[in-house]
């Protein structure tokens, strides 16, 4: 039981367990509501009964009955405090272990996924469906079984004291969730169209967030705002539509209901007449009728709810059930050699990007990786810290296979500097610092000192304490890199890997960091992209990567004396004009 409740809600084990704690106190609330009903009988039946037959004696004084209805108010209080922790309290926690279980899934998932996922669609799971699992669980599920297993328990009880009356009250109640039930696979389907016209909304305004400069720089302003109008005019049509249709046939149902009132008054009259009941007893049931029918409308709003749910709770499944990388929590390598050996590996099926890759990337040494753009370059460095798995064939690390090892405790022996730069809204010195927590403000400063950042820092008002905004955007892309390059310099891990590290630095800057990078590539094992040949002049090794697959392989002598593509490449560039 558990176990379906977590799939099919989305819910912890121990949320699977609130969740019925919860079901149980507001099953009990529901049935405490009848308690005044109760009550009502009685304390009629008897003091009714007296008017009616002025012979018979009373057994209880007007005492006892104030003392019952104390006894009954708080009965419902305490139930009604015990449903609240139970339900609101506790779907909070679950709300706040849910996100941190998203992140902590999304912490160990493949890039891959990443690149197949836009930045606005996993915010909003994480964010904006949280939000909305959150409130319905709270207000709205626990309420919805409640309410059928309470009604379910009155019904028999209804129904063994007097049935004729109980089905006039009843019968009703198939044939309005029959209404509903007819709708659900057009409200299924209204609310997937609704939820991914959402997305696709949530995504345009990412997008023009994220290429305003560009957008600008093109004058496609007007271009762009139609675009997201459309966007925002045919989720607001499917909206429309989607609330329309569960509006009317929630509200269709409850309507029906109401011919239950009237049943109840018609077949009562007509037994009332016969004799076959009397009139306190018909009394009750129109008391009865005159408010069982709201928990039942309280359950059709649910139930629309709750289909509603049904494509957020799906999204969060479809994200829980991402295969995970996996491996040994601790492994100590020989050595830092890297080798690939006959690597295949394709982002997506059809669409090979590397076909029987094979080299190796000993430790003490530079090995270059280049070619033309779209050769694979980025994507091995990559997959030589794991940050994707390779289809075929194996990456080794010290003769031992990547792939078997986590990915956390891999990246402990790497340090990387990518052409893009990731910053955080924070302190320069504490940007650098992720490079190594709880690293001192020397070791901070040293690093900051090769990677040349004195440079532009000591222009700063607060220096090293400056704030840099999102992303580093008060900062230009080579102040940006030069962090960058500090960060990897504080690890000082055994694996250096480089892609275009000076890309965005003028020839007198790439000059000056080059001595902090040759501090950070002594003794290790070194794997450098570049398409500046004069960045892979010293290197011990070249790799050349065409259309995915080793075309050479040897030291920039060997390759020169080939005159094959590398020599070609060397050739082209001293004949172009530097524009740095």
């Amino acid at each position: 039981m558990l176990n379906t409740i977590q799939e099919h809600l989305a819910l912890s084990e121990k949320g699977a367990k609130d969740f019925i704690k919860g079901t149980i106190f507001t099953t009990l609330l529901d049935i405490s509501l009848m308690l005044p009903a109760v009550f009502m009988f009685f304390f009629l039946n008897e003091y009714l009964n007296k008017v009616l037959n002025p012979a018979s004696s009373i057994e209880h004084a007007i005492w006892y009955y104030i003392l019952l209805a104390i006894g009954f108010m708080l009965i419902m209080f305490v139930i009604a405090v015990l449903q609240y922790k139970s339900t609101y309290e506790t779907i909070y926690d679950e709300s706040a272990n849910r996100r941190i279980s998203l992140a902590e899934k999304l912490r160990k998932l493949p890039l891959a996924f990443f690149g197949e996922k836009n930045l606005s669609d996993l915010t909003a799971t994480i964010m904006e469906d949280n939000t909305a699992l959150e409130h319905t669980f709270s207000h709205a599920v626990p309420q919805l079984f409640a309410s059928v297993i309470s009604i379910s328990m009155i019904a028999i009880g209804l129904f063994t004291y007097n049935w004729q009356l109980s089905l006039a009250l009843f019968w009703v109640v198939p044939f309005a969730a029959t209404i509903l039930l007819i709708a659900k696979r057009k409200i299924d389907k209204e609310n997937k169209i609704g939820y991914q016209n959402k997305r696709d909304v949530t995504e345009k305004i990412q997008e023009g967030l994220d290429t305003v400069q560009e957008i600008k720089s093109y004058n496609q302003e007007d271009a762009y705002v139609k675009e997201l109008n459309a966007t925002v005019n045919e989720y607001e049509k499917h909206l429309i539509s989607g609330e329309l249709l569960t509006g009317i046939f929630v509200n269709s149902s409850a309507a029906f209901l109401k011919l239950g009132l009237a049943s109840v008054i018609i077949v009562g009259a007509g037994m009332v007449a016969a004799g076959t009941t009397n009139l306190f007893v018909y009394f009750i049931y129109l008391m009865i009728s005159a408010s069982i029918y709201n928990p039942l409308n309280e359950v059709f709003n649910n139930l629309a709810a709750l289909l509603y749910l049904n494509v957020r709770i799906n999204r969060m499944n479809e994200m829980q059930a991402m295969p995970v990388q996996q491996g040994k929590a601790e492994s100590t390598p020989v050595n830092y050699d890297i080798e690939f050996r006959n690597v295949d590996f394709s982002y997506e099926e059809g669409k090979q990007v590397l076909h029987n890759v094979s080299f190796i990337a000993k430790q003490g040494e530079i090995t270059a990786l280049v070619g033309p753009s779209g050769g694979g370059k980025s994507t091995s460095a990559k997959l030589a810290a794991r940050f994707w798995d390779v289809q075929n064939g194996k990456i080794t690390l010290g003769s031992k296979d990547i792939s078997k090892i986590e990915p956390e405790t891999l990246l402990r022996n790497y340090s990387i500097v990518f052409q893009d730069v990731v910053l955080f809204n924070t302190s320069i010195i504490d940007n650098i610092r992720i490079g190594k927590r709880g690293a001192t403000d020397k070791e901070v400063l040293h690093v900051a000192k090769l990677a040349q950042c004195d440079d532009f820092v000591s222009k700063m008002s607060d220096g090293y304490k400056t704030i840099i905004g999102e992303n580093g955007e008060t900062l230009s892309g080579g102040e940006r890199q030069r962090i960058s390059i500090a960060r990897a310099l504080l690890k000082d891990a055994p694996i250096v890997l480089l892609d275009e590290a000076t890309a965005s630095l003028d020839v007198e800057n790439e000059t000056k960091i080059q001595a902090g990078i040759s501090a950070l590539i002594r003794n290790k094992t070194v794997l450098i992209i570049a398409h500046r040949m004069r960045t892979v002049a010293n290197a011990d090794k070249i790799v050349v990567l065409e259309n995915g697959r080793v075309a050479e392989s040897g030291s920039p002598e060997e390759l020169k004396a080939k005159k094959g593509i590398f020599a070609k490449m060397v050739e082209r560039q001293m004949q172009q004009p530097t524009l740095n």
